[in-house]
Order: C-alpha cells, then sequence, then structure tokens
C-alpha cells in the first residue's frame, strides 16, 4: 500500500495530472464548443460541418514528432521546452479566437482553429513523450490514470463549463477565460522535472525520422506489439459505436442519455482510469492486461442484457456505468504498455505513431457496425462484439516476447 501510495502521490505524477488538463483544454474550442458558438451567431449548417476539418492535425502528429525529438529549444530542455512553445502558441492562437467573428468571417475563424489543433496535437506530443520519459516504470500506471483524469476534467471544463459560461457572458469573455486556464500547463512546464536526456539522441533530421521504425521493427515481436495495439480494444470500440441510437431505439429520451452517458459515464471512466493505473502498479503490466481485456468483454454483455430487457432504466444506468468503468481500467493498462514500448531516443516520434494506429481502429471498426447490428439485431451484435476481444488476448499470450527497449 505504502508504494501505491508512493506512484500515486509523488512530484512526477502530480504534474502529469496538471499537463493532462492542459493537453485536454483546446479540444472541445475547436470541436463541440465552437460548434456552439457557431450556431448561436446563426452560421450556415453546412459551413458548421466543414469546420470539423480543422481537427486533421490530431490524426497526422506523428509527421513532425520527428522534430521535436531532434531538435532542442534554447531553454527548459528537450520536453519542457517544447511543452512552453506549444502553451504560449495555444494561449495566443485560442485568446485570437476570442476576437474572431464567425458570421463575418468564417474563414479567418477556421483558419485560426486549425492553428489552436496543430498547436494542440503539438502539445500532445511533446506531453506524451515527457510523460513516458519521466515517471518510473511503476509509475506508469498511475500515470496512464491521472493523465486521463486531468485530461477529461479539462473537457468539461471547455466543453459543459464554457457553454455554461456562454449563457452569462459573450463568447469572447468565455475563450479568453479558456486561453488564461492554459497557465495550468505553463507553471507546469516551468516547475515540472526534465527528463535526462538518454544517449545517441537523433543528431540528424533523418536519423529523427528514420531511426525510430528502425529500432522499433529490429525488436522481436515487433509486428504482435501493432497487432495488439489494433486489436486490444476492438470489442469496446464496436460495443460503443452506436450507443446513442441504440437507446434511441429502446425509448430512452436524449435527457436520459446525457444525463447517464455524460455524467455517470464521466465518474465511471475516472473511476476506471485511477483504479486501473493504481491495479497496474501493483500487479504488473502483464497481469493487468489480461484482467481488464477479460472485463472489457463481459462489460459488453450488459447491453445485451439491456437489448434483451428493452426500455429498463435501472439497467441502462448499470450498463453504461459498468462498461465505462471497465473500458477506464482498460485503457490505464493500454496506455501504460504504449509508454512502456517506446525508446526514450525517439519517444514523441514513437508514441505519436502507436497512438496513430489506436485511431485506425476507431475509424476503421466503427464502420461496420451499423450493418451488423441492422442485419443481425442489437443481442447478437453485442455478442459479436464480446466475442471481438479474443483476438487481443490471443495476441496477449505472446506478452512475453514483447522486450521494452533499454533506452
Amino acid at each position: 500500500m505504502s508504494a501505491l501510495l508512493t506512484a500515486f502521490g509523488n512530484r512526477r505524477v502530480f504534474f502529469v495530472l496538471l499537463l493532462g488538463f492542459s493537453s485536454g483544454i483546446p479540444l472541445a474550442l475547436t470541436g463541440s464548443t465552437l460548434q456552439a458558438w457557431m450556431a448561436s451567431e446563426n452560421v450556415d449548417l453546412a459551413v458548421i460541418g466543414l469546420f470539423s476539418l480543422v481537427g486533421l492535425p490530431y490524426t497526422f502528429k506523428y509527421l513532425w514528432s520527428p522534430l521535436m525529438d531532434r531538435f532542442v529549444p534554447p531553454f527548459l530542455g528537450r520536453r519542457r521546452g517544447w511543452m512552453l512553445v506549444t502553451q504560449a502558441a495555444l494561449f495566443l492562437a485560442i485568446a485570437a479566437m476570442a476576437f474572431s467573428t464567425p458570421k463575418a468571417h468564417p474563414g479567418a475563424l477556421a483558419l485560426l482553429s486549425f492553428l489552436v489543433a496543430f498547436c494542440s496535437a503539438s502539445q500532445d506530443i511533446v506531453v506524451d513523450a515527457w510523460r513516458t520519459e519521466v515517471l518510473l516504470p511503476e509509475e506508469l500506471g498511475p500515470g496512464a490514470g491521472v493523465h486521463i483524469l486531468g485530461y477529461r476534467v479539462a473537457m468539461l471544463t471547455s466543453g459543459a463549463v464554457a457553454l455554461i459560461l456562454a449563457d452569462r457572458m459573450p463568447w469572447r469573455v468565455v475563450y479568453l477565460l479558456m486561453a488564461g486556464s492554459l497557465a495550468v500547463g505553463m507553471a507546469s512546464s516551468l516547475l515540472a522535472p526534465e527528463p535526462k536526456l538518454p544517449p545517441k539522441t537523433p543528431r540528424t533530421l533523418r536519423e529523427a525520422v528514420v531511426e525510430p521504425f528502425l529500432e522499433f521493427f529490429s525488436r522481436r515481436g515487433a509486428a504482435g506489439i501493432l497487432a495488439f495495439i489494433v486489436f486490444y480494444k476492438l470489442d469496446v470500440v464496436m460495443a460503443t459505436a452506436l450507443t446513442t441510437p441504440f437507446l434511441l431505439e429502446l425509448g430512452f429520451t436524449k435527457t436520459d442519455i446525457g444525463a447517464v452517458t455524460k455524467g455517470l459515464g464521466m465518474i465511471a471512466t475516472i473511476a476506471g482510469t485511477l483504479a486501473g493505473g493504481a491495479i497496474v502498479a501493483r500487479a504488473g503490466m502483464k497481469a493487468s492486461l489480461w484482467i481488464f481485456g477479460v472485463l472489457q468483454s463481459v462489460s459488453t454483455f450488459t447491453f445485451f442484457a439491456l437489448a434483451r430487457l428493452g426500455h429498463h432504466y435501472p439497467m441502462m444506468v448499470a450498463a453504461i456505468g459498468i462498461e465505462n468503468l471497465c473500458s477506464g481500467m482498460g485503457t490505464a493498462a493500454y496506455a501504460a504498455f504504449l509508454m512502456s514500448m517506446c525508446d526514450k531516443r525517439f519517444t514523441a516520434t514513437q508514441y505519436a505513431l502507436l497512438t496513430s494506429l489506436m485511431a485506425v481502429t476507431r475509424v476503421v471498426v466503427g464502420a461496420p457496425t451499423g450493418f451488423l447490428a441492422k442485419t443481425y439485431g442489437w443481442e447478437s451484435f453485442f455478442v459479436i462484439s464480446a466475442l471481438a476481444a479474443i483476438p487481443g488476448l490471443l495476441l496477449l499470450l505472446r506478452h512475453d516476447q514483447w522486450k521494452s527497449p533499454t533506452a
């Protein structure tokens, strides 16, 4: 117990929490919150839809991540220097958005939103790299849990809280307040410890681009690691892809769905990530991945039970709560696993690549879920979703062959 408290309570993990908050602030400001602002200004719906493209930098952040491994700012070090640069740029870009006029000049707002997304994706690259390098092996689980906690609280701040504030003050003031919240991240960049620079860091841009791939694919079991990253949360992605249409079809109101999925769901997810981080620290990576992989699959059967019962409010609450709790635990172990697989010479590049691979699962697997549910019905769909955990668990049998880098 004392070791667990030490893992959660040390200075490094505390700054992981604060930097997780800083990473989570910008996302809604170019997404749902921005859509609400534009809708309130009577911007054409087609234009609002096009604004989803400003989020492309999050998908392609691995393209410039080698720059953050290769070049070291002249202040604060390789990681904290880049963190402060990206956070200062975010502050200026979000503050500039505050003075935009969505209806009169949507093009200028789109350009600023794209800049915010680019700086936000860049901050994610370097915060992920800093977290991976600064935490000790026994702190990876707790670190992953508190990072997700900070990120979720930030999303609540720039999403729900920002919308509540917008009913009471001008949008310009709301966006200036959100820009000001990045002071949390900037203070953390100044005060957090800088990871020790590993030997043999990239000396040229070519090395920063090529060496991360050569190092990773030279490892035994590299293909298995990549397959595991794709398949480990396959069942969760499938089961939750159509949650809202499923619940609406059962007769639940939008208020029911919003209150349970966004309220209870977020609380359960946060509880799951913190519990998951604690279990990783206690039980180890391999055992935790097994436990949470099985729990994620089993939790899907709560949706099967709801499909069987129909409009049953207590079962709906239980299904959302259990699924989010188990998924949160799995996410904590999953994130800790990704960190453990990065060579610290190329953390920014390798972590960005691995997380981009995670996104492939969400995009590709979500596409056929509607066809499956329509063809086989909801009960069979959730059974298929639960069974989709099997490939990831089978790949986990090879865990002992996946050696973490020594650098």
